[in-house]
């Protein structure tokens, strides 16, 4: 029987805006708002699908050798001892050689409780060698994440807790 492990919501619209003009500057209010509200929880396409496909909040090109990230508006609850792990969708990977920059996001249980609220973001490189341009129009599915459990050795004796996203657990090693 399949595990029911997580629940995929939101950020507000303040976090989601702040990681928008962080990523493109200022930004008009309106189109902020009205893309805010029409962003799509991730979902599987059929019942036999492992990966939840992440959606475009909006229309973006990627030229070859481009790169864009990409706040998604998301954050995940997840069990302890479950991970969110992300990669590009098989058919944009296939016919772009469309790849996330840190190669799989790892998105950890403890990351939904951190100061950007667990805000999902996918940094995206076009490395196409063909010449094609990606053109992602809002609403497509652009990333897949895949739920998986994992252990931890027996003498692992971690208290230490997030709060950030990039480098802050490796923050939290040099500091115990």
């Amino acid at each position: 029987m399949v595990k029911r492990i997580a629940k995929f919501h939101k950020v507000s619209r303040e976090q989601f805006e702040q990681g928008w003009i962080d990523t493109f500057g200022e930004t008009d209010g309106v189109w902020l708002e009205q893309t805010y509200e029409e962003i799509r929880l991730p979902r599987r396409a059929t019942a036999g699908s492992a990966g939840y496909d992440f959606f475009s909040p909006a229309d973006f090109t990627i030229h070859p050798g481009e790169t864009l990230k990409i706040p998604t508006g998301v954050r995940v609850e997840i069990e302890p001892e479950w991970v969110l792990k992300c990669y590009p969708r098989s058919g944009l990977g296939f016919r772009y050689r469309l790849q996330l920059n840190n190669t799989v996001g790892i998105i950890d249980s403890d990351y939904f409780y951190s100061d950007n609220e667990g805000h999902i973001f996918a940094k995206l490189t076009n490395d196409t060698k063909e010449g094609k341009t990606l053109e992602l129009t809002k609403g497509t599915g652009f990333m897949q994440g895949i739920f998986v459990e994992y252990g931890i050795t027996v003498d692992d004796m971690v208290t230490e807790t997030r709060n950030g996203g990039f480098g802050s657990t490796t923050a939290a090693q040099r500091n115990s």
